[in-house]
């Protein structure tokens, strides 16, 4: 039995309130300063991302004690269907570099679902929501993909990190895509999931992220009517590490481009 309307409305509002509770944090030391550490992966971590997690969680457990955590900065912690997947501060290295390309990411996931996310982000002054089957809203407007289906010059395509898509056959394909379509950008992170939820651009694609970085915004982007999977046509789960995304007969078409590059 998957959950009800009523009780994701609930969680959603207190994934809301968590991801608040995270500005907070993340607003002081934003303004004041802080130490950067460097993690094992080379990618930064300061005190602001770890004080926001913990901020989060402690306003998620107050409501839902018997639920399970994976925060970016403490892992998994818990066993239960429900799981909240919490980044705390997605686009680090902006914040450390001092623009505000930067993000919460709050998503609950049940039974390997995803159900609801939250996309703050705070000092550039967004925040979106939506949980399955309510529409996706961003700043109380109802957020809907464009009709793009085709690459023409008036379709915009936005790149993320794409650092293994341009190892294999499908870069060529990639490079087809930006030769017919008539802008290309690459506003990345928190960005430009919220342009293509609301139709702004058409496309986004993405060949090295973690499911922390997305959850929320895959369940903003299926309510607002877009197609998401990753670049091989799979749904996403926890181990997902790509992102492709668009109104539906223009990622299918986008899909197959890929697949028929990988066919040699």
């Amino acid at each position: 039995m998957q959950p009800s309307p009523e009780f994701l409305d609930h969680a959603l509002s207190i994934a809301r309130a968590a991801a608040e509770a995270a500005a907070g944090v993340i607003r002081r030391y934003y303004h004041a300063g802080f130490e950067v550490e460097i993690k094992s992966d080379q990618t930064p971590v300061t005190v602001a991302d770890r004080e926001a997690e913990a901020a989060i969680k402690q306003v998620l457990r107050a409501a839902f004690p018997d639920h399970a955590y994976y925060g970016e900065e403490e892992g998994r912690e818990g066993d239960s269907e429900f799981l909240w997947l919490i980044d705390p501060i997605d686009g680090t290295k902006s914040f450390v570099r001092g623009y505000p390309f930067f993000s919460t990411q709050i998503a609950l996931m049940y039974r390997d679902e995803l159900v609801l996310g939250v996309s703050h982000a705070s000092e550039y002054g967004e925040l979106a929501w939506a949980r399955r089957g309510g529409g996706a809203w961003l700043d109380g407007t109802r957020l809907q993909v464009s009709g793009a289906a085709d690459f023409t010059p008036q379709t915009a395509i936005s790149f993320g990190n794409v650092k293994t898509l341009s190892r294999d056959a499908r870069w060529q394909a990639l490079a087809g895509m930006v030769q017919r379509c008539g802008r290309t950008r690459g506003y990345g992170d928190f960005l430009h999931y919220h342009l293509l939820a609301r139709g702004s651009i058409d496309l986004v694609i993405e060949s090295d992220l973690n499911i922390l970085d997305i959850a929320p915004l895959v369940v903003i982007l299926r309510e607002a009517g877009a197609a998401v999977t990753d670049l091989d046509g799979c749904d996403i789960g926890l181990a997902t590490t790509s992102l492709l995304a668009g109104p539906a007969e223009l990622q299918a078409r986008a899909l197959r481009e890929f697949r028929v590059a990988l066919q040699g």
